[in-house]
């Protein structure tokens, strides 16, 4: 703990910066004349415009350099606030909003014994004295945090916990609301008092949150006590806030207008879709799907992030010899491809970015989804109805009356769409769908299992493809190490590779919320039906004389996919064990 009080105004800065031998005192005299001390701006802001660069290490003296030399200087550490390891019921408590403001303080943790308190001014020390006697005997802990993040994160944390008490009152479906709005415009948050509709302030807060944290899917839970919102990132599920369960009815009741789903309704699942605008002004599609459940509805908002349908096959993981195995399949008039991989692996992504290059002026590419998880311009899309009896099947024979050149089936699940979508690869159209197996030659026997006879499955299917995400290794942190020849070996036997002399091993830094990972890659396994795998499948061949066959040719199944994206330093032998386990 600092024991001095200083104004550190931009001056005091500049001083200390001329007493380190960090700017000369020409540079210290240009600020002086230049600089207005009245100015309600952090100082680090005044100094920037001068593009100062330290005179000992000729780096830019930007603000990510004043906030590390002040923190040094002071003795602390640099802290990064990462919302998804803040309880902001617990900080919030610490001290009031008008005092974190005041003071430029935000508590962003608390143990036992000690509150760290993050603060982008650590001389100026008055406001200890005034906290201590509230802390009951726990110490403080100070740690340095940019100007920006310190601003932000005291305006968001007091925002929600002010919505929060104040939707303490609200039964479950008593809601502010402004009717079935069909775009939600987020960003208020910088201004907690500029709307006092609490619940719609908590809703707003959630969503920009999880496009902040480029978060997939809102997971909203009723619990008995203590209902909580998860955020799943990478894959991986967080809890970024915990309410009691009448708030987060209200929540739930919110966000079931916005989707336009039949709030009164709890008793039965409902899905629904809510278009939303982030403060930067981009628009984002969201899935709603509600489950009843022992202790209230819970809601899961899949959030489809817009540059899905812009990013090249090389950014998702594939390329090389499964790129052009890819292209090679799709490059036909007619027959089946599909796509294969249990729920979340991308199989989506991948279609969606494959039509988006398939689709031009001289094709008419129809889609018939369950739901439509994203609106493309360039596609017929349609969605099945079970309340009135419009299937996946049924969608089909009413799309090959559409004059279609390629059709997407969102899935294959039953024996009629099965035997739809071979009719129409049979009657020429090119069809993309996706099934649920563990890998590419199992594909086939679950056709057979369907019900489509061997004949027509090796008459229409022109490959599969099986694939896998795994986290990517952190850039900015990943380190180099030896190769476990024992985890290699594993991994690709019985094929044999050279094993690379080293690999990447995760560390983690405050770019990746300390996971040491970030984003996410497909791992593909491409099967492309030859004549000889053809004539095994028309003779009903079994799944291990298919798979022996696949392999001779040349398959190279998702552990080696995952093997070479170890040896690329893309990722590590713990998330490809993880989806390509070795059973």
């Amino acid at each position: 703990m600092l024991d001095s009080n200083v104004d550190m105004d931009v001056m005091w800065v500049a001083e200390q910066l001329l007493l380190g031998g960090h700017i000369v005192d020409k540079e210290y005299q240009l600020i002086k004349t230049s600089v207005s001390r009245s100015e309600q701006t952090h100082p680090f802001y005044k100094l920037t415009p001068f593009a100062l660069k330290d005179a000992l290490s000729n780096k830019r003296i930007d603000v990510p350099w004043l906030t590390a030399w002040l923190a040094a200087k002071a003795g602390i550490k640099v802290h990064k606030i990462d919302p998804l390891k803040i309880s902001v019921a617990a900080v919030t408590a610490i001290m009031s909003s008008e005092f974190a403001e005041n003071h430029r303080i935000l508590c962003v943790d608390v143990a036992d014994n000690e509150v760290t308190i993050a603060t982008d001014m650590p001389y100026a020390t008055g406001w200890q004295a005034l906290l201590a006697p509230t802390l009951a005997g726990k110490a403080i802990r100070l740690v340095m945090v940019a100007p920006d993040q310190l601003s932000r994160y005291i305006g968001e944390f007091y925002h929600v916990s002010r919505a929060v008490k104040g939707a303490g009152g609200l039964g479950f479906t008593s809601l502010p609301g402004q009717g079935v709005d069909a775009l939600l415009q987020l960003g208020n948050i910088k201004n907690p008092d500029a709307n006092d509709q609490h619940v719609i302030n908590i809703v707003d807060w959630i969503l920009q949150n999880a496009f902040d944290l480029s978060a997939s899917d809102i997971h909203l839970e009723p619990r008995r006590e203590g209902s909580r919102i998860r955020l799943r990132i990478d894959g991986v599920l967080h809890t970024v806030y915990e309410m009691n369960k009448q708030i987060m009815m209200a929540v739930i009741a919110r966000i079931k207008i916005l989707g336009r789903l039949n709030v009164a309704e709890k008793r039965k699942p409902q899905d629904g879709r809510l278009k939303t605008r982030t403060a930067s002004g981009v628009e984002t599609e969201l899935r709603l799907s509600t489950l009843p459940t022992a202790v209230g509805e819970k809601m899961v908002l899949r959030i489809f992030d817009p540059d899905v349908l812009v990013r090249n096959f090389e950014q998702l993981g594939l390329y090389g010899d499964d790129m052009h195995k890819w292209d090679t399949m799709t490059a036909h008039p007619n027959g089946i491809i599909l796509v294969t991989g249990p729920t979340g692996s991308g199989k989506t992504t991948t279609l969606y970015s494959t039509l988006k290059q398939l689709a031009n002026d001289d094709v008419n590419v129809c889609t018939i989804e369950d739901p439509i998880e994203m609106l493309e311009p360039s596609f017929n899309q349609m969605q099945i109805n079970p309340t009135i009896d419009v299937g996946f099947a049924e969608g089909i024979r009413a799309l090959m009356r559409q004059d279609p050149d390629i059709i997407m089936v969102g899935e294959i699940r039953d024996s009629h769409t099965a035997e739809m979508a071979v009719q129409a690869a049979l009657t020429g159209h090119l069809v993309l769908s996706t099934v649920h197996t563990n890998d590419a030659p199992s594909t086939i026997a679950r056709l057979h299992d369907l019900g489509v006879p061997p004949y027509l499955s090796s008459a229409t299917i022109l490959g599969v493809m099986a694939q896998r995400l795994v986290r990517k290794l952190c850039p900015a942190c990943k380190v180099q190490q030896p190769i476990d020849v024992q985890a290699w070996q594993q991994l690709v036997s019985p094929w044999q590779s050279s094993e690379p002399s080293y690999c990447y091993a995760a560390v983690g830094c405050d770019q990746c919320r300390q996971t040491g990972y970030k984003g996410r890659i497909g791992l593909y396994e491409v099967m492309v039906l030859s004549n000889k795998l053809k004539k095994l499948i028309a003779e009903n061949a079994s799944q291990p004389e298919l798979k022996e066959q696949a392999f001779r040719e040349g398959l190279l199944p998702l552990r080696l996919a995952g093997a070479k994206k170890i040896a690329e330093g893309v990722t590590t032998f713990a998330e490809v064990f993880k989806v390509a386990p070795l059973n």
